[in-house]
């Protein structure tokens, strides 16, 4: 919207001394024509801008219209801008250019450079290494879809092999243990559903819109969600998993068994996924019980064998 790339440009120009509008054209993804326009714009609304001819010329805002940058510390800076960068491989490249501008404004320039440093010393990357080329294109659909009120179809695959067509009202969009969910009331269930973005295809948003209902976001933590199926199971483990155990569990669940391994009380869902998740253990990892999960997983170990044996 241009009026996303006019506030974005204010914060821009806050933030540098003076900038080019071949420069501010390759931001947005515009012409530099357009950005001429959007600053004749941005000065018809009273903002003092003014424009230096010549080689080293460019567009800038007055220094005396530059806002207090006092009221945010060096601290409070890096984390919003470590914040961003952890979401950035999930907005759009316009999306985020504004709001890194804006913040960025809210720095003294003397400690731009500490910051920069600070900001830079975690990195949060949520894409996958290979990647799902449809997935980028999903979330900018269902992100419009959210901002617009607009109904989303889309084929979706059951746990089984089970295939329907499902229409919702899309409410919130959660990303849970590298995985993303789509929460939104179905209209063929007519009831609030969670829904797997991976088991999802060939979606699309519709023309018309929906009146928002009441909407209670179902809690991370699985209450409401998946506590119901959750049971805990008794595993021994070797102590070269003890990293991963106690991301899942917590160092409070786990007990050291001789010199090389440990008990753990493990939480876990009777489904596909948490049968995968026990077997990715491989030969580290033994379930004690109960004695019906044990069975199961030595079902499918023997299965597993079986396609190699022959």
């Amino acid at each position: 919207m241009k009026i996303d790339r006019l506030m974005s440009i204010i914060m821009v120009l806050l933030n540098c001394e003076k900038i080019s509008a071949t420069k501010l054209a390759e931001m947005f993804e515009v012409t530099p024509r357009t950005i001429y326009r959007d600053i004749e714009t941005i000065s018809l609304a009273g903002i003092p801008i003014i424009t230096h001819t010549g080689v080293n010329g460019g567009i800038s805002i007055t220094p005396e219209y530059k806002v207090d940058k006092k009221f945010f510390t060096t601290s409070d800076i890096s984390t919003l801008l470590m914040g961003l960068g952890s979401i950035s491989t999930t907005l759009s490249h316009k999306e985020i250019i504004g709001t890194l501008e804006k913040v960025k404004s809210l720095l003294p320039k003397e400690q731009f450079r500490d910051v920069e440093l600070k900001s830079n010393q975690i990195t949060i990357d949520l894409t996958t290494w290979m990647g799902n080329k449809n997935f980028q294109p999903n979330l900018e659909k269902i992100k419009k879809a959210l901002n617009d009120s607009k109904y989303l179809l889309f084929e979706y695959y059951g746990g089984g092999r089970e295939k329907s067509n499902r229409c919702i009202e899309p409410y919130k969009l959660v990303l849970k243990e590298a995985n993303w969910y789509l929460q939104g009331y179905c209209t063929l269930r007519k009831d609030f559903r969670v829904f797997k973005l991976s088991r999802i295809s060939n979606l699309e948003i519709l023309d018309s819109t929906f009146v928002p209902r009441e909407f209670y976001a179902k809690p991370l933590d699985g209450t409401g969600w998946i506590d119901k199926r959750l049971i805990t199971i008794k595993l021994l483990v070797d102590w070269s998993l003890r990293e991963q155990i106690v991301e899942r569990c917590g160092e409070e669940n786990i007990q050291p068994y001789g010199s090389n391994q440990f008990m753990v009380d493990f939480p876990f869902v009777e489904d596909d996924l948490g049968y995968n998740i026990l077997l990715g253990f491989g030969d580290k990892c033994e379930c004690l019980a109960p004695e019906n999960v044990r069975r199961e997983l030595i079902h499918r170990i023997k299965k597993l064998s079986n396609i190699y044996d022959k």
